[in-house]
């Protein structure tokens, strides 16, 4: 039997809320919804008899994007739905093909949290009958009808060991680029057509230079918790690892959502995170900390005049005198992220269902595009995902070839970041279910 919607994520703790808040929605009016990682092993009933009629993306830019997410997930798919999570960019990378849509990218539907992000891909040639404004879906959790979902300070602070009457302090880090090594900034470089080069050394600096303001701060006030939260994109760093060991009251958790932190912290400290949004509409501050300046070009355009901690005096000082406003303009925020009456996660229901029941607004798959199978990628997908069922790192497995197992273990720490059990699948549908009405 033909599913009625596939829905393809990349980064758990990113997406996988937010899509069980549609798949939930969708069931609600009686359609059949399955989630899958992109990298998760390829399944020969998605492409016959179980194919879905309207495929979700995650992210999808080009040609390729359009091959890999979707002709070798499911095969041919005139419907195409794109969720587009990377909708905070830079004003250069805003101009920049890439970020815009090329191909037959421009033929699929490319949805758009606010009217500014429309009004660009418009400008760049999408057609604005594929480029659709819906809210965006994860600040519906935010919203007074979502009003109890979250933990509040004390449960969650005892749910991992933090001290409920302290403190509670927030760090939502971005430096993804600071794990990455030459090879992989080349690579991501070749790929996105931009130099990451310097953005990386960026990353790395800062990082070290606000890890040293945490150091000083908490040698100072052990009456204060303070809560590291990685990127998606992050690996675990022995600098964080030091710093966890020093003072018992440096915590770098993973687990929850950023908004449920959000929502439970005293005091939020952020980089370049478009989750500065969600500190917005749920009502909290912020504090921007930037002890060096990031490349123009890689600066998201909500940050765009806004008011930086540049110095650890600063940050000190910010701390003891707190400021009533927000760090970034708040119109430039809900120009990017439209919070109408009726909740991002419904809207983006109705969008779903016009394109499951009306004929396809467009043809991705047409004479432009000449797909084609990534057999040597199936392959190692299923050899991954046997390893890492069997708790087999391929860095010992291969241990006789250093390029198979640098390979190998490269994809095996993306499947292993975007697992997410059975168990903790059931858990969140159970306490997202009441909210859906």
């Amino acid at each position: 039997m033909a599913l009625d919607y596939l829905i393809l994520y990349e980064h758990v703790v990113r997406e996988y809320e937010s899509l069980l808040l549609l798949k939930l929605e969708l069931e609600r009016r009686g359609h059949t919804v399955e989630i899958r990682q992109l990298l998760d092993r390829k399944k020969l009933k998605y492409f016959t008899w179980h194919k879905p009629r309207v495929l979700v993306a995650s992210n999808l830019y080009d040609n390729e994007g359009l091959n890999s997410h979707v002709y070798n997930n499911v095969g041919r798919c005139q419907k195409v739905v794109n969720l587009h999570w990377e909708q905070m960019l830079s004003d250069t990378q805003e101009a920049e093909p890439w970020f815009n849509f090329a191909n037959n990218a421009k033929k699929c539907v490319q949805t758009c949290w606010g009217s500014l992000t429309q009004k660009r891909l418009l400008e760049h040639g999408v057609p604005k009958k594929n480029a659709p404004v819906t809210g965006a879906v994860m600040m519906d959790f935010l919203r007074p009808e979502f009003a109890g979902y979250f933990e509040d300070k004390k449960t969650l602070c005892q749910k991992y060991g933090l001290d409920p009457e302290k403190r509670l302090m927030l760090y939502i880090s971005s430096f993804g680029y600071a794990s990455m090594d030459q090879k992989e900034v080349e690579e991501l470089s070749k790929m996105a057509g931009t130099d990451f080069t310097e953005f990386a050394r960026v990353n790395r600096q800062s990082m070290a230079e606000t890890l040293g303001w945490f150091d000083r701060y908490l040698s100072a006030h052990p009456e204060v918790e303070l809560v590291y939260r990685r990127h998606p994109s992050e690996w675990n760093s022995p600098a964080l690892n030091e710093l966890a060991q020093k003072h018992p009251n440096f915590h770098v958790i993973f687990a929850d959502s950023v908004k449920q932190w959000i929502v439970a912290a005293d005091d939020i400290f952020i980089w370049m995170s478009t989750a500065i949004a969600e500190v917005y509409f749920a009502k909290k501050n912020c504090l921007i900390l930037r002890p060096e300046p990031i490349p123009h070009e890689f600066d998201p355009v909500i940050y765009a005049h806004g008011r930086y901690v540049t110095d650890y005096e600063g940050f000190e000082n910010a701390l003891l005198h707190p400021s009533d406003s927000f760090p970034v303009d708040k119109q430039r925020i809900e120009g990017y992220f439209d919070n109408g009456q009726k909740p991002a996660y419904q809207r983006m229901c109705d969008l779903l269902e016009q394109v499951l029941f009306e004929p396809a607004r467009d043809t991705p798959f047409d004479q432009d595009f000449t797909p084609h199978f990534n057999l040597l990628k199936c392959v190692a997908l299923f050899g991954v995902h046997l390893l890492f069922a069997l708790k087999l790192p391929p860095k010992k497995v291969f241990f006789f070839n250093r390029s198979l197992a640098d390979f190998a273990q490269r994809i095996y720490g993306y499947v292993e970041k975007a697992y997410i059990s059975p168990k903790e699948i059931e858990r969140l549908e159970a306490k997202i279910r009441p909210f859906v009405n």
